[in-house]
């Protein structure tokens, strides 16, 4: 007699990713990716205002990697992580540079306010080196409220 598992469970600390190429079609792609795996995860059910802040984010790292990250043709790749009651949004780009807030004074500046957003919404978030490239992340408490 064969068990029967809960496929939510067994999936619910499954990191998720997919990869895009550099395409700004890829950006309303990834957010939806994102807001179907927070979907299975339950997340957009019991604190639909953090999922939709989360897809906004997701969108924001996207649209960077596609207009600063992302090499001609190369593509980035997104992954999402849920570890207890922590997120993780990776954007992984094979791009030199490295991405940077937008500081005051600077409001002539036609770019980076994506990551005064996103500095904003999540608890964390930051970047490292990757080998081409960065991987820009951030992460989300999702602790229910009392």
């Amino acid at each position: 007699m064969a068990t029967q598992r809960d496929a939510r469970h067994v999936n619910e600390e499954s990191p998720r990713e997919r990869f895009y190429r550099r395409e700004r079609r890829s950006v309303p792609a990834a957010r939806a990716f994102a807001s179907a795996a927070l979907a299975d995860w339950g997340i957009s059910e019991r604190a639909s205002e953090r999922a939709y802040e989360i897809a906004l984010c997701v969108s924001e790292l996207a649209t960077n990697a596609v207009l600063h990250g992302v090499p001609p043709g190369r593509g980035f790749r997104l992954g999402l992580s849920l570890s207890g009651d922590v997120l993780r949004v990776e954007v992984h780009d094979s791009g030199a540079g490295w991405p940077r807030l937008v500081g005051e004074g600077e409001d002539t500046d036609e770019s980076g306010r994506g990551l005064l957003l996103v500095a904003a919404l999540a608890g964390k978030w930051g970047v490292m080196e990757r080998d081409p490239g960065k991987i820009v992340w951030c992460e989300f408490g999702l602790r229910a409220e009392p």
